[in-house]
Order: C-alpha cells, then structure tokens, then sequence
C-alpha cells in the first residue's frame, strides 16, 4: 500500500441537534444519534497532501452519508466526490484513502472504512466550498447544499473522530442541509454542524 498524508480544513453537518450526540462533550464519549438515522455531509479542503508519488493538494471531496442506529452493525450508505478538477490517478487515490483502501489512519477516523458500508458512487463533479470560520459553505450542482448559520452558542468542549479527538474543533448550528442523490434524499435547517483541522496519514 502506498504510504499517504493529507492535511487542511473539514466541515459537516448531520441532521441531529446541536450538539450531536455522537461527539465526545467535555471529554465524555457520545452515543446514539438524535432520530435514531443519521443523516449528512462531510467535505474536506485538502491543503497539501500526497498518496505514493501523486500530490493531493487543493483538491477538494464531499461524502454524503446515512446510517441507522438500530440496523444490524449500522452500516453506512454513501457517497464520495471528488473535486473535477482532479487527474485520474487522483481520483483513484482519493477513494482509495477515504474508502479505506491505504488502511492508516482513515481506519481510525471513518466509520465507513471500518464497518460494513455500502459505497454507491464515487462522483468526479465540481464542488464549491468555503471552509470560512462560521460562514461555511457547500455546493455540488442540484445534489448537495449545506450552509452554516454561525456556531452553536453553548461553552462546552466538543471533538469528533473524524477530524480526530486530537484536533480542537467547534459545534456549528446549520441552515441549510440538502442532498438528492439516488437512495439518499433530505431536507433539513437549524440542525448541527461541526469544522475542525485534519492531519492524516498511512504510513
């Protein structure tokens, strides 16, 4: 396998309230969703990176995803894409790594990669984002549109695995979550959100 490092800015949001349930609050492990299915978006903005001899950097991925709390081992259903803009050998890579594939520390950072998922597609589309503090945004065509409101106003100290427990992040309360791609389709406002640095590698 070949070794890989990626760093930058990730956000998400999910359809659980503020703060999400699954975070660590104050040092205390989560637990189960909000509504019992979790729904949302991730995005990464990859700073620089490289996986073998094929640089990663400015490129840019989403995954769209859904899990049931109660279904048996709650595998995720998703969607990954990748920023248009990228080669071949970078798309490959990239699923590669957030799939899992390059093991390293996306085996400890996605759930996906560790438990039982269904991949529906990997998209090559043009992605907007801005990973502005407070003010982040997502635009993928007619599929994918998330927009934050501000962050959550509470004073508690909140992480997430997967930007990693290490990194200090901050809960953001959303306006906007919206996904209509193939089995994955909703609608929601005013629910979580979450931005954090990421710094991973498989050595």
């Amino acid at each position: 396998m070949a070794r890989w490092h990626i760093r930058g800015s990730y956000f998400e949001s999910c359809n659980c309230v503020a703060i999400c349930p699954c975070r660590r609050i104050d040092g205390v492990p989560g637990g189960r969703s909000t509504y019992g299915e979790c729904l949302g978006v991730l995005s990464w903005v990859i700073e620089d990176g490289h996986a073998g001899d094929v640089r990663l950097d400015g490129l840019k991925v989403a995954l769209a995803t859904r899990y049931h709390d109660d279904e048996p081992g709650s595998p995720w259903s998703f969607v990954i894409y990748v920023d248009v803009q990228a080669s071949e050998a970078q798309r490959t890579a990239i699923a590669d790594i957030y799939t899992g594939r390059l093991g390293g520390d996306a085996l400890n950072h996605f759930p996906w990669a560790w438990k039982e998922s269904v991949l529906v597609a990997v998209r090559p589309v043009e992605i907007e984002v801005s990973h502005e503090p407070r003010r982040q945004w997502l635009r993928i065509r007619d599929l994918v549109s998330v927009r934050i409101r501000d962050a959550y106003s509470g004073p508690e100290t909140v992480t997430c695995v997967i930007p990693g427990h290490e990194e200090s992040g901050e809960e953001l309360v959303t306006d906007e979550l919206h996904v209509d791609d193939g089995p994955l389709r909703f609608d929601y406002a005013g629910n979580c959100g979450y931005s954090a640095p990421f710094d991973y590698r498989g050595d």
